[in-house]
């Protein structure tokens, strides 16, 4: 039976993402969304969720897609009214409030997957079953992108704790999905512009448990061509995650997929096998990395950024 799921926020991910894969989608389809703007989505809207379920009393689960702000609230609200929850990335606001998620869903007996829409990239799942018995040597990310493209005019990406981190989440959930060792920040640098509150850019080494270093390198400024790779360096091979996640290559040799569907069909299959089972999916790993570049971050002043420079 399909699935009635609302939209909290409907936005610019929401638009491009959620509701073109809830369309599409076997397992859901939208029954509302709760706006302060929209008017044309063909459901009922309302400003906040208690209303929204009123008005659609057999709504079953919500996707979040709002900015990383006040989220435990909006999660317990979602919980008191019997829905399961996806919950758009980055997570929350702080780290302790996002680590409040996974119990609040264990009391309320509800579904939560935390989404990390770039390990559901078609290539992730195949180099990390490739991964499997290397001995890894050393890693290299370089995700580097323009706001100006992806995010324009958003000013909420410019909060403290986000900025180049929003995109560059994005790299360390799938370097947490596809490397079996525990990962740590020792050391981090971030250019902040100097009338902004978040980094544009941003220098990380992290070390892995099994001995080998992780660089990488974040950009928000990143004009002409667009770059999200991960290479991985192991002691017979280098393999490399090309556009995000969505090809591959062994030696310089690209490498066929076996399932090209996008990332969101792949990521609602999960919220939905989750729901039917009974569980929730919670991995915090990629937002605690970021926490820790927070903390141990260096910081340096970089030039004022404008939208239309």
């Amino acid at each position: 039976m399909s699935i009635p799921i609302a939209l909290v926020g409907v936005g610019k991910i929401a638009c491009d993402q959620h509701m073109p894969t809830i369309a599409a989608s076997a397992h859901f389809h939208l029954a509302g969304a709760v706006s302060s703007h929209a008017s044309d989505l063909s459901v009922p809207v309302r400003g906040d969720l208690t209303s929204l379920k009123s008005a659609v009393p057999d709504l079953a689960a919500i996707a979040v897609c709002t900015p990383p702000v006040d989220r435990l609230r909006l999660l317990k609200e979602a919980f008191s009214l019997g829905l399961h929850v996806l919950m758009e990335k980055p997570p929350a606001k702080t780290l302790a409030e996002a680590e409040m998620f996974a119990p609040a869903a264990r009391n309320a007996g509800r579904t939560l997957l935390q989404s990390w829409h770039s390990r559901c990239a078609a290539a992730v799942e195949p180099m990390r079953r490739w991964l499997v018995g290397q001995t890894v040597r050393h890693v290299t990310i370089n995700w580097l992108e323009d706001v100006r493209v992806w995010h324009p005019g958003q000013e909420w990406i410019w909060s403290p704790g986000v900025g180049v981190f929003d995109p560059g989440i994005n790299a360390l959930s799938i370097l947490t999905e596809i490397l079996p060792s525990d990962l740590s920040v020792r050391e981090s640098l971030l250019s902040i512009p100097a009338n902004r509150s978040a980094p544009i850019a941003a220098s990380l080494m992290i070390e892995a448990s099994a001995g080998h270093d992780v660089s990488v390198q974040f950009s928000f400024d990143q004009r002409g061509p667009q770059s999200w790779t991960i290479d991985i360096e192991t002691a017979t091979e280098r393999a490399t995650l090309l556009d995000g996640g969505s090809h591959w290559a062994i030696g310089g040799v690209e490498q066929p997929l076996e399932d090209d569907r996008p990332e969101y069909a792949r990521l609602y299959d999960q919220f939905a096998d989750l729901i039917a089972n009974g569980e929730s999916d919670v991995d915090l790993r990629p937002f605690r990395l970021v926490a820790d570049a927070f903390f141990l971050g260096e910081t340096k002043q970089a030039p004022n950024f404008l939208w239309d420079s």
